[in-house]
C-alpha cells in the first residue's frame, strides 16, 4: 500500500497483485512498463515470479525491482541471479524508490526505442531487398530489350511508356535493309581475322548511327542488317528517320571506312533499300533464345530494293518517296521487276538530303 501510494503521488499508474500467481495472471491482460516485486509472498515467492517473467519470451522487456526486508547479501545476489534489475530493502526510502523507478523506466524506454528501430530496420531491409530484386529484374529486362532497341526506347518500355513490344502486333513501319557490296568475293580471299575485323568496324559504326536515329535493329546477318522505325514506339516521321539513317550510314561508309578498306586491299561498298508498309511484329524464337522480328511484304520489298541497289545507292519505294519528297533529292528509276512481286515496282534513288 505504501509503495502504491508513493508512486501514485508521483503520477504513476499502479496495479496491485496479492500474490505471485495473481501477478503472473495480470501480465496476460497487459504487461506493465516496470514491476516492483516483493520477495516474500504467498503461493509463489518473488524470485520464482521474477524467473518466470524473465523467462517468458512472449512478454516484452520489463524491468523488475525486488523489494525485501532481508539484508543478507546472499538474498540480494539471489534476486539478481533471478533476473532482477534493481534491489531495495525495507524500510523503503521513498526517494530511493522513485529514483529507481524513474531509472528503470528510462531503460525501458531506451529498450523499446531500440526494438522499434530494429523492427523498422528489418522492414527497410526487406523493402530494400525487394527493391534490389525488382531493379535487378528491370536491369535484366532493359539489357534484353537493348539488344533490339535504342537505350531511350528500352527505358520507356520498362517504365511503362510503351506497350510490351514482344507481344505480337500489327503496325505500319519503315524498313531499312543495308548490305555490303563485294563482301562475298572479299570473304573468299580474305583471312577469317580480316573478315571479322571488317564486320566489327562496320557493325560498330552502323550500330552507333542506328542508336542516334532511334531505330529498332531487327538483326545483323553478317554483311547485312535490317532496321525499322515506328515500333515499338510510334513516331510521326518514320520515313524521314529511315532516310536520314540511310544517308548517314552511306556517308560514314563512303568516307573513312571505305578509304580504310581500300588501303587494306578490300573492295567493299554499300547498298541500301527502304520501304514502308504494314507488318506483324513481335518475339520470334523459343525459351532461352528470342529474337525480335517483323514479318510482311514490306520487309521483302526493302530487301529486294537493297538487292537492286548499286554500290553507294539508296533505293526507296514509291510510298517512302511520297513521304520524304520535300526533304530529299531523288531520281526516278525505270520500273523494277523484283523477285516475289508480280507487278513492276516503282523506285527512286536518293542522292542527297536537301539543305
Amino acid at each position: 500500500m505504501l509503495i502504491r501510494l508513493t508512486l501514485e503521488s508521483y503520477g504513476y499508474t499502479v496495479r496491485e497483485a496479492g500474490d505471485g500467481m495473481q501477478a503472473l495472471d495480470a501480465l496476460d491482460e497487459k504487461a506493465p512498463d516496470a514491476m516492483v516485486l516483493d520477495v516474500m509472498m504467498p503461493k509463489m515467492d518473488g524470485l520464482a515470479v521474477c524467473r518466470a517473467v524473465k523467462g517468458d519470451t512472449t512478454l516484452p522487456f520489463m524491468p523488475v525491482i525486488m523489494v525485501t526486508a532481508k539484508t543478507d547479501s546472499r538474498d540480494v545476489v539471489a534476486g539478481l541471479d533471478a533476473g532482477a534489475d534493481e534491489y531495495l530493502t525495507k524500510p523503503i526510502d521513498q526517494a530511493s524508490l522513485v529514483a529507481r523507478v524513474k531509472s528503470m523506466l528510462r531503460i525501458k524506454a531506451l529498450h523499446d526505442t531500440v526494438q522499434s528501430q530494429a523492427a523498422e530496420l528489418t522492414t527497410w531491409n526487406r523493402t530494400l531487398e525487394r527493391r534490389v530484386a525488382d531493379q535487378v529484374s528491370e536491369l535484366e529486362r532493359v539489357s534484353r530489350l537493348k539488344r533490339f532497341f535504342s537505350p531511350q526506347l528500352a527505358d520507356r518500355i520498362v517504365s511503362g511508356g510503351a506497350d510490351d513490344p514482344l507481344k505480337s502486333h500489327r503496325r505500319e513501319i519503315t524498313v531499312v535493309f543495308v548490305d555490303l557490296r563485294g563482301f562475298t568475293a572479299f570473304a573468299e580471299t580474305a583471312e577469317p581475322e580480316e573478315i571479322m575485323g571488317v564486320l566489327r568496324d562496320y557493325h560498330a559504326e552502323c550500330g552507333r548511327l542506328i542508336l542516334e536515329h532511334e531505330g529498332t535493329l531487327e538483326r545483323f546477318t553478317g554483311d547485312g542488317m535490317m532496321v525499322f522505325f515506328n515500333d515499338p514506339v510510334e513516331v510521326p516521321d518514320p520515313a524521314h528517320r529511315a532516310v536520314r539513317l540511310a544517308v548517314a550510314i552511306r556517308e560514314r561508309v563512303s568516307g573513312t571506312m571505305k578509304e580504310r578498306w581500300r588501303k587494306q586491299g578490300f573492295d567493299l561498298d554499300l547498298g541500301i533499300g527502304i520501304a514502308q508498309g504494314y507488318a506483324t511484329i513481335g518475339a520470334i524464337g523459343f525459351e532461352g533464345r528470342v529474337d525480335y522480328g517483323a514479318i510482311g511484304t514490306v520487309t521483302n520489298l526493302a530487301a529486294r530494293l537493297c538487292g537492286e541497289a548499286q554500290p553507294g545507292q539508296i533505293l526507296v519505294s514509291q510510298r517512302v518517296h511520297a513521304k520524304v519528297e520535300e526533304m530529299v533529292d531523288a531520281e526516278a528509276l525505270p520500273a523494277l521487276m523484283l523477285k516475289g512481286f508480280n507487278r513492276p515496282v516503282t523506285a527512286f534513288a536518293v542522292t542527297a538530303i536537301k539543305p
